[in-house]
């Protein structure tokens, strides 16, 4: 590492230190400082360190914050937490899970929180209690009434192998934390091309002008991370562009057109933001599908002319079966809107913002008749068929998604 560093400084001979991070509290006291990789790295204790953390009564979130790492010339850092309850930090939950023998014993977790460039982070007390039961393997009757824990952070840098700060000492209160699978990791498109053409990336604007790749039938998802293949088909004009994010509102974390693989550079291009190009004679249908575990993108054309539907309806036991946008028999109709609305656009998705108060069966319909239907026995996510099963929808508040290309569709729970 030392090399590594020298060789660094040289590089970047000349040019002045960055200023360390601002601490919340400069005031805390100092514990365990250590240098790892030659590199000080000081994660600040909070001001209540010294007592024991309540974490299902004290409050919703802790604040952690600590100083940048000291490389000795200027780098820009990302930034996550781990937890450990003997401090030894050798096996993640992560990799403990993915060992199919089980042979495999976790000794810290990871939170999954985006990765932060801020020397700052609020971790919600509810994560860290399920951090302390993953990698302790607690059932709800044997969470202990207190435990010593262990907090670092780890700071990565392109080029340079991840640092890691000093382990605070702290001691908890856990509480048992009921345990959901992850919900498959959806990354969202977003251009000149995608939903109305605006480019916005808010959150606000998904369904508008941020629409999520679909989960992909028969295809298995990480119950930790949620990752796995997701896929998109659609129609792409000539001079389209596009890119995918990961986070609504935030563009630091994005996949352009250095992150396909195998692209065919006569079809596509790039520009200076390095988004995805529709060349000249290159428009029509494609297939972009995106492995998140692997971080593999590929797009390829799509075979086949689909048809354009005008409308696109819920019909169910909701809403006694109402297959058009309008009242029928007294029954309210329960209507998609198209999400691509841009001139530049084909509209293919159709997306609801759908509160469903029981337990329904429903299926998607076309142009206000049954001529054009899809319906498939899984949920939340599925692929419908022609005249398929219904789909048995769970109550609940959902943004619906389908796509009538393929039959793919998702009932994203809000």
């Amino acid at each position: 590492m030392k090399k590594i560093f020298k060789s660094a400084l040289l590089l970047i001979s000349g040019i002045c230190l960055l200023t360390a991070c601002e601490n919340d509290r400069d005031s805390n006291p100092v514990i365990d400082i250590t240098k790892t990789n030659d590199v000080t790295f000081l994660l600040n204790a909070p001001a209540y360190a010294t007592n024991a953390i309540d974490l299902k009564n004290t409050s919703d979130s802790i604040q952690f914050t600590w100083k940048q790492p000291d490389f000795g010339f200027p780098i820009a850092a990302q930034y996550k937490m781990q937890i450990s309850l003997d401090g030894s930090f050798t096996t993640s939950y992560a990799d403990a899970q993915a060992d199919a023998t089980g042979a495999t014993i976790a000794d810290f977790y990871e939170f999954d929180n985006e990765p932060v460039r801020a020397c700052k982070q609020k971790l919600s007390t509810e994560d860290i209690a399920k951090g302390m039961q993953l990698i302790g393997g607690w059932g709800e009757d044997n969470v202990p009434d207190l435990k010593t824990a262990y907090i670092r952070v780890k700071a990565m840098t392109a080029g340079l192998e991840n640092v890691y700060s000093n382990a605070l000492q702290l001691s908890f209160a856990p509480y048992y934390v009921v345990l959901k699978e992850a919900q498959p990791l959806l990354w969202y498109l977003v251009g000149n091309c995608i939903g109305d053409g605006s480019w916005g990336n808010e959150a606000g604007k998904i369904g508008t002008s941020l629409i999520p790749m679909f989960t992909i039938t028969g295809e298995e998802y990480d119950k930790a991370t949620g990752e796995g293949k997701t896929s998109y088909t659609g129609y792409f004009p000539e001079g389209g562009q596009f890119k995918l994010i990961k986070t609504p509102g935030n563009w630091d974390i994005q996949k352009n057109f250095s992150s396909f693989e195998g692209i065919d550079e006569s079809k596509f291009e790039t520009n200076n933001d390095g988004n995805v190009c529709i060349k000249t004679g290159a428009a029509g249908y494609y297939t972009i599908t995106f492995d998140t575990k692997e971080d593999v993108i590929t797009i390829e054309p799509y075979e086949g002319t689909p048809s354009v539907c005008t409308s696109m309806a819920l019909p169910g036991g909701h809403n006694g079966w109402n297959e058009t946008n309008a009242e029928k028999d007294g029954n309210a109709p329960t209507a998609l809107t198209a999400a691509e609305t841009s001139a530049n656009a084909e509209c293919h998705i159709w997306t609801l913002d759908l509160n469903l108060v029981n337990d329904a069966e429903v299926k998607f319909a076309a142009n206000n008749g049954w001529d054009k239907n899809w319906g498939c026995s899984d949920f939340p996510y599925g692929t419908g068929t022609q005249g398929g099963d219904n789909i048995k929808a769970k109550a609940g508040k959902y943004q619906v998604f389908f796509n009538d290309i393929t039959g793919q569709y998702m009932f994203i729970e809000k």
